[in-house]
């Protein structure tokens, strides 16, 4: 059964910085694109990152410059590095796994439970 477990997340001031992680597990994590999505309290989901099994990485606008996402295919875990937060980065952030047609993304197939991140000071 694939596993994605997210942590790191907490209260931090305005400005503050933080790291999410991600562990997977029962998959072959090096062969796929994972993601970062969250979801802001009482609002849709809204995609923040992605990286590619070959290491490529892409960002919303939103978060470009400040956020980094990273993955540790020895440790099968994926990393989100954000900088510089503020009441808009607030909400829950979850890791998700690519569903591959053949070897293409195609989608999202697994998700993780999710990591709480508040700003406030």
């Amino acid at each position: 059964q694939v596993q994605l477990v997210e942590s790191g997340g907490g209260l931090v001031q305005p400005g503050a910085s933080l790291r999410l992680s991600c562990a997977c597990s029962q998959f072959t994590f090096r062969a796929y694109w994972m993601y970062w999505v969250r979801q802001p309290p009482g609002k849709g989901l809204e995609w923040v990152s992605a990286i590619g099994s070959d290491g490529s990485t892409f960002y919303a606008d939103s978060v470009k410059g400040r956020f980094t996402i990273s993955r540790d295919n020895a440790k099968n875990t994926l990393y989100l590095q954000m900088n510089s937060l503020d009441n808009e980065e607030a909400g829950e952030y979850y890791c998700a796994k690519a569903f591959n047609y053949g070897s293409t993304p195609r989608g999202m197939d697994y998700w993780g439970k999710g990591t709480l991140v508040t700003v406030s000071s």
